[in-house]
């Protein structure tokens, strides 16, 4: 069922209105408000998924309504209603978000059409929320300890800025988490979050991956090709191990970050880029600099914002949450039934070198369940989680 409130001062325009609409589906239920205040009143009490609203009313106008109701709930499309003379203000309601506008007297077909298409509108945003947050669960920051929850904090200070962020640790420690909350809860998280491995990419590769190549720059470019800067406009791209970067590629993506302009290999046009970078290593950087491995200009312009993510030897009060967060998770990918932790299976864990993190910790929780007893106990830890 689909929830309509229709916001009209006119008796007579707000019964068509009424009447047209619930004749068209069964599935349309439609509210009435005869001014803007009872309208703010019933929206604030309400879930709509649609909005219907004129422009022209006493005590409150069509405009403030507009305003209102979309700092209350700003998914809700708002369709507004104008007469003539209204024509213009309706025309600026859509820079205000209104997501059309019918006139007065209403056409029967541009106004079902309209409701159709605010409603299918609905239902899609209503999805993405449910898809977003499918995919936020397989980024949980799972944890209790104080540098985890610095950490959450450091995220919620800066995600809604542009700074760019460094994310350090050892490998397994969940730096990629942090890069994948620091875009969902930005103002970039409408858009893409692209993901280069820099250690995955072969150095001779990694400049036509990031910046795109033209056709015939190199052997094998048979087409123009973008790269993951073009991908991740008005995004956020996120550069793991930056630390095994090439110099040249550095000395490009150095350019990117001062002029928001990047080349293409083989090209000498420039590409115009609003991107967010997120950088993580498990390098020590300022020995790479040292070593005259990695730039200092660009390790300047990376570090606006350092992350450390700990390793997980240095979190252990985590390991019982993190080990009943998996045991769920792998158990729902599998379709088996959840094992439980004996207390002591789970105080021999946390008593391991976890050398390979949360990764590693991640594995041995996957083997325990699959050949462990029903209660997986110290006995079962030390047959098949040895060190």
């Amino acid at each position: 069922m689909s929830k309509i409130l229709v916001i009209e001062d006119e008796a007579a325009i707000r019964r068509v209105l009424v009447k047209i609409i619930s004749e068209e589906s069964d599935s349309y239920v439609v509210e009435e408000a005869e001014n803007g205040l009872e309208g703010i009143k019933k929206f604030k009490d309400n879930d709509y998924d649609l909005v219907l609203c004129d422009i022209k009313m006493p005590k409150m106008d069509g405009v403030e309504v507009l305003e209102k109701a979309k700092k209350i709930k700003p998914e809700i499309p708002i369709v507004m209603i104008s007469g003539h003379g209204d024509l213009d203000t309706a025309v600026n309601t859509m820079r205000l978000g209104a997501f059309d506008y019918i006139s007065k007297p209403p056409d029967l077909n541009r106004l079902l059409n309209t409701v159709r298409n605010a409603l299918d509108r609905t239902v899609l945003v209503i999805e993405n929320k449910r898809l977003k947050k499918k995919v936020s669960k397989n980024y949980e920051m799972i944890g209790e300890s104080d540098a985890i929850i610095q950490i959450k904090e450091m995220i919620e200070k800066v995600a809604a800025t542009d700074a760019r962020v460094l994310i350090t640790g050892s490998n397994g420690t969940g730096k990629e988490l942090v890069a994948h909350w620091l875009h969902e809860k930005s103002n970039r998280s409408k858009s893409s979050l692209i993901e280069v491995n820099c250690a995955a990419i072969p150095s001779e590769l990694i400049e036509s991956e990031l910046f795109g190549h033209v056709k015939g720059s190199f052997t094998g470019a048979n087409k123009d090709r973008a790269g993951k800067f073009e991908a991740a406009n008005n995004g956020t791209i996120f550069l793991d191990e930056i630390g095994d970067m090439s110099l040249s590629a550095q000395a490009k993506v150095l350019r990117a970050l001062q002029e928001n302009k990047i080349q293409r290999v083989g090209s000498d046009k420039d590409i115009k880029v609003n991107v967010r970078i997120v950088a993580a290593t498990n390098k020590d950087l300022k020995k790479e600099i040292a070593g005259g491995r990695f730039r200092e200009d660009l390790y300047h312009r990376l570090a606006v914002i350092l992350i450390n993510v700990p390793a997980l030897n240095d979190r252990r009060n985590d390991i019982p949450l993190l080990i009943e967060y998996f045991t769920q998770k792998i158990a729902a990918e599998q379709g088996v039934l959840k094992k439980e932790f004996s207390s002591d299976a789970i105080a021999l864990l946390q008593g391991y070198d976890w050398t390979g993190n949360i990764r590693e910790l991640r594995n041995v929780v996957e083997r325990l369940m699959i050949l462990g007893e029903q209660e997986i106990s110290q006995a079962d830890v030390n047959l098949f989680a040895s060190k």
